[in-house]
């Protein structure tokens, strides 16, 4: 399998791909990539982009953990978009898939004698936002039948989850970072979890969920023993 992708015939693919203006989607995409494993390791929070976006008819509030100040930027924009309603890791995440394929394929079946030299950025820039543009809008119909299942899972776990003990999944958890695994006789639920004041857990400390916070889509956590006593 290794042996086809290292074969000569593979150049023009690496070339492609390594090439303004795809190089550009193999960068990012590569990144989500990246990102999605360290995730699984637990370094990083899985939602560690979100900010809210609610529906259209709903106001616009950028979660406090996030360095956005206003609902005007870019969180605007991608509920004008109709990217909405799922985390943003996501959306960028298909986002960066579907640009990639459809610039690469734009750039491929391109004659050979414009995709060269100095042709090739000036066509590489339309080429960039057109792909761009054809991802966003098909991303927004991907997603679009996923929101209320992402909707009713965080209603339904909202209503159950508090006072259930969760076990630490990322390397640790403070007032500022965390995450925990909630047992719910399935593939559990990860949830964003902080402290109390300076207390830090480590992971596969267990810890109890107590309070919700909206604002920031976390849950409050103190340790087992303290909620025992």
């Amino acid at each position: 399998m290794f042996a086809l992708f290292l074969s000569e015939g593979m150049n023009p693919f690496y070339q492609n791909i390594s090439s303004f203006p795809t190089a550009i989607f193999t960068f990012i995409l590569a990144v989500c990539v990246l990102y999605w494993l360290v995730a699984i390791l637990g370094l990083v929070e899985l939602d560690i982009l979100d900010f809210d976006i609610p529906d259209a008819d709903g106001a616009l509030d950028v979660n406090q953990d996030t360095g956005f100040s206003n609902a005007e930027g870019l969180a605007g924009l991608m509920l004008r978009f109709g990217l909405n309603g799922v985390p943003v890791t996501v959306i960028v995440s298909i986002v960066s898939l579907v640009g990639w394929l459809v610039c690469y394929y734009i750039v491929y079946c391109l004659p050979a004698a414009i995709t060269a030299g100095l042709f090739r950025y000036l066509l590489g820039l339309p080429v960039l936002v057109g792909s761009l543009y054809i991802a966003v809008k098909i991303t927004a119909v991907v997603i679009r039948p996923l929101r209320p299942l992402f909707k009713k899972a965080q209603q339904h776990t909202q209503k159950l989850v508090l006072g259930q003990v969760a076990v630490v999944r990322t390397s640790r958890v403070d007032k500022t970072f965390g995450e925990a695994v909630l047992d719910d006789g399935g593939a559990g639920l990860i949830l964003k979890v902080r402290s109390t004041g300076d207390q830090v857990f480590k992971r596969g400390d267990r810890v109890v969920l107590l309070e919700y916070i909206k604002a920031q889509n976390t849950y409050r956590v103190i340790s087992v023993e303290e909620f025992s006593e």
